[in-house]
Formats: C-alpha cells, sequence, structure tokens
C-alpha cells in the first residue's frame, strides 16, 4: 500500500460546466451539411425577433442562436429549400406550426435546445438525421407518431425540466428507428421510470443520461439495466449527484451484474470520496473497460480519504480518466490506494488534477501500460524525473506519452531522458514552455514529437532527429522551411506546420516518404507545382486559411492540382489579393476566372494559332472572291510598268503619240470592228491601233498592249458582254485607265455595242459603272439616222489632238520580254490569245 499526495495548484471551486454534445459540432463543420462559406449564414446574437426575408435561396447552414424568436411560421423557412442544418437554440421559442418545415425536405440536422417549447412539435422532416429537443418545457416524454417516419434518424436529444417521469409507451415511435445515440433528461431528478423502456431501443450505441440523483438510486439501477438489455456499449451519466449531496448508499452496486456496457463516463458532478472508491470497486468486478471520471468537485467526505483495498478478482478495465477535478476542500487530497489495481490498464489520464509531482510507483509498476496522459497539470522537467524515484524499468510497455499544457522547459534534458523509455514511440510536449537550451539527443525508436504552441522559431529544425516519422511544430514561431535540414529526415511522413509565419514552401523541398503536410494558418500566398516535386508521395496537403493572391501565381494550384490531397476543400479557400478578388472563395474564382488565357502560354498558343488561322482563311476567302490573284498579277505588272517607265524616263521624256487611238475589243465583236468601226475612223483621217495589226510580231502580249496604249492619244473600249469577259480587255482596260491617271488627262473613250446589265460583270468590273459616269462614252445606235451622229461625234473625240503630233513611226523600242504568263507571252501577234 502506498500513500501518495498530489499537491493543489489552483483549489478553485469553479466548475467547467461547458455541456457537450455527441451530435452536433458546434463550429458548424457538421459533415452530413458540407457547404461552402457563402452557403452558410450565421445570424446568432443578433437581436432578431424573426426570420429575415433577405435570406439566399441557396441557404444551406443557419444559426439563429440567441435571438428573440418565439415562432416559427409558414413562410418563414418556405424560400429555403436547400436548407441542411438549423440551429435555433436560447431563443425563446414557444411555437413551431406544423407546416413551418413543409418545403425543408433537405434538412438533416435540427436543433432547438433551450427554448420554451411546451408540446413536441410535428416535424415532416424525412431526411432528418439527427434533432435536438432538449431543455425544453413539455411536460410529456411521449413521442407524437410522426416519429415511425423518421426512418434515417440516428441521434435524439430529449429533455424538459418539467417532466419527471417517463413511461414505455412514450419511446414506443422509436422502437424501429436507426437510432445510434440518445440523450435523455434535463439534469434534474425523475421521479418514475417504467422498467423496459430503454430496453425497446435495440440500435442503441451510446446514450447520455442527463438525470440526477442523491438518495433512491432504484431508478437509476433500472435504467442503467436496460440499457445493458439493449446491448448499448457506452453509457454517459451528467451531473448524476447534485451538489452536498451525502450519499449513504452505494449507487453503484449493480454494475458487476452488467454484460454489455463497456464504456462508464461520469461528467459535471459532484463526487464524495466514498462514492468514487464504490465507482471504483464496482467498476473493477464489472463488465466495464474503460472507465472516466471528467469535470468533477472532489470531495472527501471520510477522514482517510481515498481508500481502495487490494481485489482478490481479476478486471477487464483497461482504461481510466480523471480528467479535471476540482477539489473542494483547501488541503491536499490523501489517496491510499493499491497500485496492483492499475497493474492490467494499457491506458491512464490524469489529466488537470493539479498534479506537480510524478508518483514513484506509477514509473514501474503498471509493466501494461501504453499510453499515459498527463496533461493540463504543474509538471515541469524535475516534477516529472523526481530525484527521489529510481528510474530503472521505466514504464518498460509505455509507447505514448501526453505531457501538453505543463511547465516542462528544456527540450535537451527531455530528450536524453527519453533514452530510459525504452518501448516509447510518440511524445506530446505540447503548450509548455519549451526551450532549446543544450543539444538534442533523441533514442532511434521514438518517431512522432509534439512541440506545437512553444516559442522554438526556425532553430528547433536543428533539435530533430533523423528518425521521427510525425513531427508537430504548429504555432512554433517558425518562419521559414530550411529544405536542406528537413532533406535529412528520410522517414518523415508527417509535417504539421499550422498556424505560423511561413511565406512560401521550398521550391526544392524534397522528403519522398512524406504522406501529410499542414501548412494553414500561415503568410503563404501561392503553392506552385514547383513546390510540390519533391514531395511525389503526398496523400494530404491543409492549406486553407492562408492569404492567397488569385492571380497566374495560383494558377496551377487552382486548376491542375488534385483537390482530394486538400481535405477542407473548399472551405477556408479565400482569396486575399487582387482587391477585386478579395473575399471571394477560391473554387468560384477557379470556376469563373476571366484571366486563364493569360496565365497558361499553352492556351495563348493554342487561341493564338486559331485566330491566325481563321483570320488566314477569311482573307484568303476574301481574296478569293474579289479575283485577288487578278489583282496581284495586275500590281506586279504595275510594277513592272514603273519601273520600266523609271529606267525609260529620258527616252519618254522627248516621246510622241503614234495613233490617234487605241481600240480595245473583244474577238467576239471583230466583225463590227473590222467592218464598221475602223474603216469609218481611218476614212476620215484618223491613225488607229488594232491588235490584229499593228502589234509587233514576237513581243510578248502585255508589252504589246502597254505600247499600244501609252503610244496612242486616246483608249477607245468597244464595251459588250463579251467585252468584260475578255481577261486581255481586262488587261487593256487596267492599262488605259494607269495611263489615264499618271499623266492626268481624259485617255479613255468607251462605247456601248450593247446594254450591259449590272448583274453580268464580273468583280473585278465593279467599278466600270463609275468610270462611265466619269469618263466620256457613246451609245451604238440601232438606228441608222443616229449612227451619224455617233460617228460625227467619235471623230470630235479623237481629233482633239493636234495632228502634228501623231507620228506613224515607233518612239520606243521596249526590249525588255516577261514570262510572267508563261507560254502565252510567246504567242505573240496570235489574235485568239486576245480573249
Amino acid at each position: 500500500m502506498l500513500t501518495t499526495l498530489w499537491t493543489v495548484a489552483v483549489p478553485s471551486l469553479l466548475l467547467l460546466a461547458l455541456r457537450s454534445t455527441v451530435s452536433i459540432n458546434e463550429d458548424g463543420q457538421f459533415p452530413l451539411c458540407s457547404c461552402l462559406r457563402e452557403n452558410r449564414k450565421d445570424l446568432s446574437n443578433q437581436n432578431l425577433t424573426r426570420f429575415p426575408t433577405d435570406l439566399l435561396d441557396t441557404t444551406e447552414y443557419l444559426d439563429m442562436s440567441h435571438n428573440n424568436i418565439s415562432r416559427i411560421v409558414s413562410g418563414d423557412l418556405y424560400r429555403l429549400t436547400r436548407l441542411c442544418f438549423l440551429k435555433i437554440t436560447s431563443c425563446g421559442l414557444q411555437f413551431i406550426s406544423p407546416d413551418a418545415f413543409c418545403k425543408n425536405s433537405e434538412l438533416k440536422v435540427l436543433n432547438v435546445s433551450y427554448n420554451q417549447l411546451t408540446v413536441i412539435p410535428y416535424l415532416p422532416l424525412l431526411q432528418l438525421r439527427i434533432l435536438d429537443l432538449s431543455s425544453n418545457h413539455y411536460e410529456s416524454y411521449a413521442l407524437p407518431g410522426f416519429f415511425n417516419n423518421l426512418t434515417h434518424l440516428t441521434d435524439l436529444e430529449i429533455g424538459s425540466v418539467k417532466t419527471t417521469s417517463v413511461c414505455i409507451h412514450d419511446l414506443v415511435p422509436l422502437e424501429n428507428a436507426p437510432l445510434k445515440r440518445f440523450t435523455f433528461g434535463d439534469c434534474c431528478e425523475l421521479k418514475k421510470y417504467e422498467t423496459g423502456t430503454f430496453a425497446q431501443l435495440k440500435s442503441l450505441q451510446e446514450v447520455t443520461l442527463r438525470v440526477t440523483f442523491c438518495e433512491s438510486f432504484d431508478i437509476f439501477k433500472n435504467m442503467i439495466s436496460d440499457l445493458d438489455q439493449a446491448h448499448t456499449k457506452k453509457v454517459r451519466l451528467v451531473k448524476l449527484f447534485p451538489d452536498q449531496c451525502n450519499i449513504s448508499s452505494d449507487p453503484f452496486d449493480s454494475l458487476p451484474q452488467l454484460q454489455f456496457i463497456s464504456n462508464l463516463t461520469v461528467v459535471d458532478t459532484w463526487m464524495n470520496s466514498s462514492v468514487m472508491v464504490n465507482l471504483i470497486q464496482d467498476a473493477w468486478k464489472s463488465s466495464v473497460e474503460e472507465l472516466v471520471v471528467k469535470n468533477i468537485i472532489y470531495n472527501e467526505d471520510t477522514p482517510e480519504g481515498f481508500q481502495v483495498p487490494s481485489q482478490n478478482s481479476t478486471s477487464k478495465l483497461r482504461a481510466v480518466v480523471l480528467d479535471g477535478i476540482t477539489h473542494y476542500q483547501y488541503q491536499y487530497p490523501k489517496i491510499n490506494m493499491s497500485m496492483e489495481l492499475l497493474s492490467q490498464l494499457v491506458y491512464l489520464k490524469l489529466s488537470g488534477s493539479g498534479m506537480n509531482i510524478l508518483p514513484c510507483k506509477l514509473i514501474s509498476v503498471i509493466p501494461s501500460l501504453q499510453i499515459l496522459d498527463l496533461s493540463n497539470n504543474l509538471l515541469d522537467d524535475r516534477g516529472f524525473w523526481w530525484f527521489h524515484c529510481s528510474y530503472e524499468g521505466t514504464f518498460p510497455a509505455l509507447k505514448h506519452l501526453g505531457l501538453r499544457h505543463n511547465r516542462f522547459y528544456n527540450l535537451g534534458f527531455i530528450s536524453k531522458k527519453t533514452h530510459e523509455m525504452k518501448a516509447l514511440t510518440s511524445l506530446d510536449l505540447s503548450f509548455n514552455s519549451i526551450l532549446i537550451q543544450e543539444p538534442c539527443s533523441w533514442p532511434s525508436h521514438l518517431t512522432e514529437l509534439n512541440l506545437s504552441h512553444n516559442s522554438l522559431g526556425n532553430t528547433v529544425f536543428n533539435c530533430l532527429s533523423p528518425h521521427f516519422q510525425k513531427i508537430d511544430l504548429s504555432k512554433t514561431g517558425i518562419t521559414a522551411i530550411p529544405q536542406d535540414v528537413l532533406a535529412h529526415f528520410p522517414r518523415l511522413t508527417h509535417l504539421f506546420l499550422s498556424d505560423n509565419s511561413i511565406q512560401s514552401i521550398p521550391p526544392d523541398l524534397s522528403i519522398p516518404s512524406l504522406l501529410t503536410l499542414n501548412v494553414d494558418q500561415n503568410a503563404i500566398t501561392s503553392i506552385g507545382q514547383e513546390d510540390l516535386d519533391g514531395l511525389p508521395s503526398l496523400k494530404t496537403l491543409k492549406a486553407d486559411n492562408n492569404p492567397f493572391v488569385c492571380d497566374c501565381d495560383s494558377f496551377w494550384f487552382l486548376t491542375a492540382l488534385n483537390k482530394t490531397l486538400l481535405p477542407d476543400w473548399p472551405f477556408d479557400y479565400i482569396c486575399n489579393a487582387p482587391p477585386s478578388q478579395a473575399g471571394k472563395n477560391m473554387e468560384k474564382y477557379q470556376q469563373s476566372q476571366q484571366g486563364t488565357l493569360l496565365c497558361w502560354p499553352g492556351l495563348q498558343a493554342a487561341v493564338a494559332l486559331s485566330v491566325i488561322i481563321i483570320i488566314t482563311a477569311a482573307l484568303g476567302i476574301t481574296f478569293y472572291i474579289c479575283d485577288g490573284v487578278w489583282y496581284a498579277r495586275m500590281l506586279w505588272v504595275w510594277i513592272r510598268v514603273k519601273r520600266r517607265k523609271s529606267k525609260n524616263a529620258d527616252r519618254l521624256l522627248n516621246a510622241t503619240f503614234v495613233y490617234h487611238a487605241f481600240i480595245s475589243y473583244s474577238q467576239h465583236d471583230s466583225a463590227w470592228v473590222d467592218t464598221q468601226l475602223v474603216p469609218a475612223l481611218e476614212d476620215s483621217g484618223l491613225s488607229i491601233c488594232i491588235h490584229e495589226r499593228d502589234f509587233a510580231p514576237g513581243q510578248w502580249i502585255v508589252d504589246n498592249i502597254i505600247n499600244s496604249v501609252e503610244n496612242s492619244y486616246k483608249t477607245l473600249f468597244v464595251l459588250s458582254n463579251h467585252f468584260v469577259q475578255s481577261e486581255w480587255c481586262t488587261y487593256e482596260l487596267f492599262f488605259a485607265q494607269h495611263r489615264a491617271i499618271s499623266i492626268e488627262d481624259d485617255s479613255l473613250v468607251f462605247v456601248l455595242l450593247e446594254p450591259i446589265p449590272t448583274d453580268s460583270l464580273p468583280k473585278k468590273f465593279l467599278k466600270l459603272r463609275s468610270l462611265l459616269r466619269k469618263q466620256t462614252y457613246l451609245e451604238w445606235p440601232k438606228d441608222d439616222q443616229k449612227r451619224k451622229v455617233f460617228w460625227s461625234s467619235l471623230r470630235a473625240i479623237l481629233q482633239t489632238a493636234d495632228k502634228s503630233i501623231i507620228l506613224k513611226e515607233v518612239a520606243l523600242d521596249v526590249a525588255e520580254n516577261c514570262s510572267l504568263f508563261g507560254a502565252q507571252g510567246q504567242r505573240g501577234f496570235r489574235v485568239m490569245a486576245m480573249d
């Protein structure tokens, strides 16, 4: 037998009466209702008297707690058809109309606890999974029949301060429900319980009883027995004993008869030392494998204090948790307990007890202990390794040691002491006052170290072991990740660097074995592909709550990174810059990004190439439709003419005209030209040039055309439907027009042999009508009397020039030949080429 004194560092009477629920996560991150930030609305503590009318139709999560809403009626939630989570606690709610939720068929979580409902409301919510009706004012636990239709209900909480009895028929509608977690009561004393009420709930796994007892424990024992018959594994007793309650009997004497309850938890209650002894002894003899006593006010009601003698029988007890003990008396507690009772424990937690010295026997007397949690105490380096204790055979089987929220400070000293624990693999030193005062020397069997929430800085990387597989350095004041140091951790699989001031992940960081990397809540603005190239095995990346800049630097992260690596995507991945994107969820920015073209060179090239192809095709089609080939050929010839003119400028300066007119006509109109036009003009003394007679033999056709146009005072065009279809006539018109423009004269004369319909003009003659409006032209009349006027007018036009300058000899000798038109250039005088 050993008596050990544990000092009381904080002899406060403060009781942490925080109520915890197993079903609803208070921060809203409920797995059934995962939704984007913009679809979540927290309107708690807003002094609202009714539901706002401007709520978005897409709202999925809504918290209206701590307002002044007394009623929920039809129309309040009518538009919220996607609503999945609704919390309206502590609002003074008195009435819910039967049709209040008629449009909310997607609702899965409903919490209306801590209100003033006098009846259990009608809730036709077939998808409902979690329902909290606790702490209301209904006077009966009788559940309405509609609970038979809640075939998905897994979590239910009911409790009323005005209800002191429960009958077996009250819970009949739950008989076939898939209920797994059930919370009953409102921390008040129950006067009547009908045996078998809980036994009919066959699917229960966890039950929380919020029922108070002080004297008569028959009801409590019947309830526990019914839960055991329902094969419930876990029972949680909240506020079981009222404050200042003196208990003379053993409330737990029925535990040894139970067969299925394996986890027993006592929470938020008054606990005398005598009752504590009964609890330990009865649990020792029962089927209970895990005993948890949490947040209790401990009172020694016997002079000898906590006295637990040795027990003869073996026990199934493998885990004991004493977490949060507030000592009622201002004195050291007296504990007299045989440590042999704990010799089979695998898990022991002594937290929040004010311990500042570790009992020597605890170190070596529990050979099977694998997990020891001494968090939230007053231990330091010397109190844990007390000089009065012998450390031979220290915790021979201990694998996990938790020392968080204590006063440890010398990391080098601690690292050397861990060599004494031969099986230790995990050490938690978070929330201490750790300093690096000397070199560290860690044993090779220690693979996990938690140093989070200590002021260590970047030097902490020099005090780590290459054998570590998991390292937690969250909130340790790190500003940069030294890739050269981390490269020395070949076995590292998990690295937690949350809540620091890291600005970037080094691009050459190489940890091939790393599976999990947490860099959330840092100062990282972007994550690129090169930052993760050295992490080929990465399975989980937690990077939320960083000030991301949503620009091209984040383009790969948004578009190419496999989002299954991000467990919290898209929650809390928010754009911080530029100002136009600030506050926008990165997933929404990714879907609406307009800068994709600017950020993806490959797409830029593809778009540019497509645009070039389209423009080229459009120009090509336009070029073809508008006779671009013909105009190109004309351009080439025009260039040749200009070049020729430049070369022969001096010779052309003194040149004189050879002909009064050069006649351009189609071969199909040669009969009219030969029999009427030429004889009529030449008989009047005019010198006429026609291709059949006057073109120089053997000379290129285009040169003949150019020479004839340049050596003629006028160029006369015989216009007909055949003319506009002739390619050579087109050339002659082109050169004649060019010559008229270049020397600024009126040298073009048009004779309309027949009417030419506008729709018959080829595209290269679209300007012909304009020319006819500007130039002199004559129409060949059908009436013989009118033809005399025609001939007279035509001779007058051609005889305007001084006949003295008309010479018959050729002034120019054009020597250049060109093969622009291939074989056509060799045809020379042949008349048929003119068509």
